[in-house]
């Protein structure tokens, strides 16, 4: 049966300055399907992902979150509803140990006792991070830090996950190590918008694909349907595996 969005974005623009950065855009996210957001480089991607968050004031446009028109919202207000953001560059505390990190990352999520079962599921999806947390986060490997980054936006389950180039820069299996949390969130019921350079990866993941060039939406439609002849017409010819 058809789902609603958890999530729905109509006729969205963002101007800077007297620029258009983003030029009547709309995009649904429903729950546990996941999004490839593609486009060469200043396409709007990462612009899309900040007004969606409440980073980036909206010049025309409406968001719907659940039944909840969030337009206004703030940022924060957004987090806490259940709309999460990782930034590219992965918006961890460095100066932070693991540990309070992902406190920090629960720190609304009920009493003492839920807190604390927030952290170890956090720590359950990434091992490794349980072996680090008292070391700093800003001394973890950058393959660590993206761990770091996932487990503090799944540690508090939330309804949507906007995730910005979240392989930028690792090393290939710490890049399946990525994937593989996004999988686990799909399987948490987690709607997610991907910005990914891995074009092939993000399309084998996802159900649906937009498409942005110069701020507006140049194609749309089943991740399936999004063949070399879509990808070369609009990304280029050299888009990453």
């Amino acid at each position: 049966m058809p789902t609603d969005p958890v999530l729905r974005a109509e006729h969205l623009d963002v101007r800077y300055g007297g620029s258009r950065a983003l030029t009547d855009v709309s995009i649904d996210l429903n729950p546990g399907g996941v999004v490839a957001l593609l486009g060469p480089n200043g396409a709007g991607k990462s612009t899309l992902a900040r007004a969606l968050s409440g980073l980036v004031p909206l010049t025309g446009g409406q968001i719907h979150f659940g039944d909840d028109d969030i337009t206004r919202w703030v940022a924060h207000r957004r987090n806490r509803a259940g709309l999460t953001y990782i930034p590219e560059g992965r918006g961890i505390f460095p100066g932070l140990s693991v540990i309070d990190n992902l406190r920090m990352s629960v720190r609304h999520a009920g009493n003492r006792e839920q807190r604390q079962e927030a952290v170890n599921r956090a720590v359950a999806l990434f091992p490794v991070l349980g072996d680090r947390s008292m070391q700093r986060a800003g001394s973890l490997s950058g393959g660590e830090q993206q761990m770091l980054a996932m487990a503090r936006a799944l540690a508090v389950e939330p309804k949507v996950l906007i995730a910005d180039e979240m392989s930028l820069g690792l090393a290939p299996l710490i890049v399946d190590v990525v994937f593989d949390g996004l999988e686990r969130a799909r399987e948490m019921g987690i709607a997610i918008l991907l910005i990914e350079q891995f074009v092939h990866r993000a399309l084998g993941m996802a159900d649906d694909c937009v498409i942005l060039s110069q701020g507006q939406v140049r194609w749309s439609g089943r991740a399936a349907e999004a063949g070399p002849e879509v990808l070369d017409h609009y990304l280029g010819s050299s888009t990453s595996v």
